[in-house]
């Protein structure tokens, strides 16, 4: 029941609205010494006020969203029509004579004008933004952008300058042109003529120079702030945990980097500069055409929203049938590629006309879309150009109607046709853009997202002594990946990396070695338990400091897609070619390198796919040595190395422990592991046994059952080392 009596509310709404208007008129000769404006504006506000109430209690009767969300702005908009069309009159002709329709509030016509110019104007909203609300997010996102964009306020400024010159030189030319009717119409001055022309000339001139400097200008501070926005989101991304990048995808990621980003950027440098080009346009020509001629404008705003309406109308005939064609095209399309997937089938049957009469039928169902699509096409453009050609009939006819009643000239007639030709253009302009505009600002909530998220992990401390032992303690530590608590990886481990000692980690594939690796490199943190470098936290340490002092070496390293020499130094800035050489050479790479066409200056392609795997090692490898770090880990790093390359390194391994270096020494080839001063066995997260390869063979326990397993693997012609092809 709420439904109807909520559309029985509104007209009676309306009628209570024209009776106390007219009752207003009937006490309008007790308020004569009242100026017209200000009478208008007194009774405006009431009004205003007394119709949002109305409105206030209409919405809550269960009326469709559309026209729920309209009610508020129609109240204002039938209660301050008048008295604002009259204050932009006196604005523009201070000394002119009082605007009649002011006084004439309770009149019929003047009744129906005000309503049919808000209606009008509520549906072209409705069909334009049927939602009413925009993209969601898009205020919040606006704040942001404007925050952005505030570090070149100057330019902007310097923008809307120019803006401003330029736009009031185009109005110049339906100006003159007005004016030189008249002159011609009169006969008298003819001097005056040629002065126009000049004068039309030289603002022409400089309305299109300013209108190049702004463009300029505008463009290049766009470019700015794309730049520093696409660097900043860039800059919040490398600043995440590893455990966002595990849960996105790499390909959003790069996509809201780079893709998102760019779109907003362009959406905003092109639709946005249409918006303000066309919004100041729009400004100046409205105020020029109510300075020329306030019944025109009137008569304008009146039909504008029809001319407006109807092409937005036929236009969404078109765009289905549009859509329309596209499906029965896509479904042509899914018949040739089912026939040319299954031709062997298709020609065993002796089907090929069978197909051939299919994919006819379907581009004949597209061949009748297209002529529907065609013929719509054709209609919508019709209207558009009938429709303009109405309104502009209709201001002819009006204004000639005024000429002759001699309330304006021959020539305010011609100059205000001008105006509002430009200014319909304008207004379609900014109604097509500004959807645009509003989707791009929405849209670039997604980015702020990433530039606002605050990485979940410990701020970065800011410990960098001078001098670092390498002695690493891992206490009691537990860890669950993210999003996986019911899974713990690790379960109380406890271990010591000692100076001088080389530690092997050994256990079968998912004990847990990759996570307790991921850990001593800080990528994640641990859930309980303490990890400690020379008894300080790991968090307390520099990141850059820690990477640097503590090297990763995995078992698939990644390269970058750049020379050797880059890969070998990389994150350590410039270093001499012979740093690089003697790290390469520590690492047994030198060989392979140098027998490359270009050395060390060899690109070795994306992910390093140009070298082999055991080449990626040993640079890999090279690049952990260059550091010259306290603690080294290598996770798995020799499972791809041949025999001799594998010595060299084993032998760098242990005179680097000797010297006072932390290595932590992760292998599935166990034999790799067999002089490490001290092996752990990791198992289902939890640490089972320790000690040295003789004492964990004498206990006959998870490292004996390991190494047994291994050589029956090779007695029987399996893998046996070459286990290490599983994760660890």
């Amino acid at each position: 029941m709420k439904l109807p009596l909520a559309w029985g509310y509104l007209p009676l709404a309306a009628l209570l609205d024209l009776l106390t208007l007219r009752l207003a008129q009937l006490l309008c000769p007790l308020l004569q010494p009242w100026p017209p404006l200000a009478l208008a504006w007194a009774l405006a506000l009431p009004r205003w006020a007394l119709l949002s109430l109305g409105a206030q209690a209409a919405r809550a009767q269960g009326l469709p969203g559309g026209l729920r969300d309209a009610l508020l702005p129609l109240a204002a908009l039938l209660g301050l029509l008048l008295p604002c069309c009259g204050t932009l009159q006196a604005l523009a002709r201070p000394r002119g004579p009082p605007w009649e329709l002011l006084l004439a509030w309770g009149r019929w016509d003047v009744w129906g004008l005000t309503y049919g110019t808000a209606g009008l104007a509520a549906v072209l909203w409705h069909q334009l933004w049927p939602g009413g609300t925009g993209e969601p997010g898009s205020s919040a996102a606006l704040g942001r952008l404007l925050a952005c964009v505030w570090p070149d306020r100057l330019r902007f400024g310097a923008v809307a300058v120019f803006l401003v010159l330029s736009s009031l030189g185009e109005m110049a030319i339906p100006y003159y042109t007005g004016r030189m009717t008249d002159w011609i119409v009169s006969e008298d001055d003819p001097s005056a003529f040629s002065r126009a022309i000049w004068a039309m000339s030289l603002i022409t001139i400089g309305s299109a120079v300013t209108e190049f400097v702004s463009d300029c200008v505008y463009n290049g501070t766009m470019n700015r702030i794309h730049t520093r926005l696409q660097s900043q989101v860039f800059g919040s991304v490398l600043r995440q945990e590893i455990a966002f990048f595990h849960t996105n995808r790499t390909g959003d990621i790069t996509s809201r980097v780079t893709a998102d980003t760019e779109a907003m950027s362009e959406a905003l440098s092109e639709r946005l500069n249409l918006l303000l080009w066309y919004g100041v346009r729009g400004l100046f020509l409205f105020g020029l055409m109510v300075r020329v001629s306030l019944r025109l404008v009137l008569f304008t705003a009146v039909g504008l929203p029809l001319i407006l309406l109807v092409p937005k109308l036929s236009g969404r005939f078109h765009q289905r049938l549009a859509q329309q064609v596209q499906e029965s095209l896509a479904k042509a399309s899914e018949v040739a590629v089912e026939t040319f997937q299954a031709m062997p089938t298709v020609r065993s049957f002796a089907n090929e006309e069978g197909a051939a009469r299919r994919y006819g039928q379907r581009l004949q169902e597209t061949y009748q879309l297209n002529k529907r699509e065609a013929a719509t096409y054709a209609a919508s453009m019709w209207t558009n150009s009938l429709s303009g050609l109405a309104l502009k009939v209709g201001i002819l006819y009006y204004g000639g109607q005024l000429v002759t009643a001699g309330a304006v000239s021959a020539g305010d007639l011609v100059t205000f046709v001008l105006y509002e030709m430009q200014f319909t253009t304008a207004v379609e302009v900014l109604l097509s853009t500004f959807p645009s505009v509003q989707k791009a600002v929405g849209s670039s909530k997604k980015i702020f997202e990433y530039m606002e998220r605050t990485p979940q992990i410990s701020p970065p401390g800011t410990l960098a002594p001078p001098t670092l032992r390498g002695h690493l303690q891992v206490q009691d530590v537990w860890f669950t990946y993210p999003g996986r608590d019911d899974a713990p990886v690790l379960k109380g481990v406890t271990l010591e990396l000692r100076p001088g000692e080389v530690t092997a980690l050994v256990g079968p594939s998912g004990a847990g070695k990759t996570a307790l690796v991921a850990l001593l490199e800080r990528f994640y943190e641990p859930q309980r338990g303490r990890l400690l470098l020379d008894g300080r936290e790991l968090r307390e340490y520099d990141p850059r400091y820690l990477h640097r002092q503590v090297a990763l070496v995995s078992q698939k390293p990644v390269l970058f897609a750049r020379s050797l020499h880059e890969n070998i130094a990389y994150g350590l800035g410039g270093r001499s070619r012979q740093e690089v050489t003697e790290a390469a050479r520590r690492a047994n790479a030198h060989g392979f390198i140098a027998q490359l066409s270009q050395g060390y200056d060899t690109d070795v392609g994306e992910m390093g796919g140009q070298i082999s795997g055991g080449q990626r090692q040993g640079v890999a490898i090279a690049r952990a040595l260059l550091r010259d770090p306290r603690v080294l880990i290598l996770d798995d790093a020799t499972s791809a190395l041949d025999t001799e390359s594998q010595l060299r390194v084993e032998k760098e391994i242990y005179e680097g422990a000797r010297a006072g270096r932390s290595v932590l020494l992760i292998a599935h080839r166990l034999s790799t592991v067999e002089r490490a001063d001290r092996i752990l066995v990791l198992e289902d997260g939890q640490v089972r046994e320790q000690g040295s390869h003789a004492e964990l063979l004498a206990r006959r326990g998870c490292y004996w059952r390991l190494v047994q397993t291994q050589l029956d693997s090779a007695e029987g012609g399996g893998a046996g080392d070459g286990q290490g092809a599983g994760g660890p």
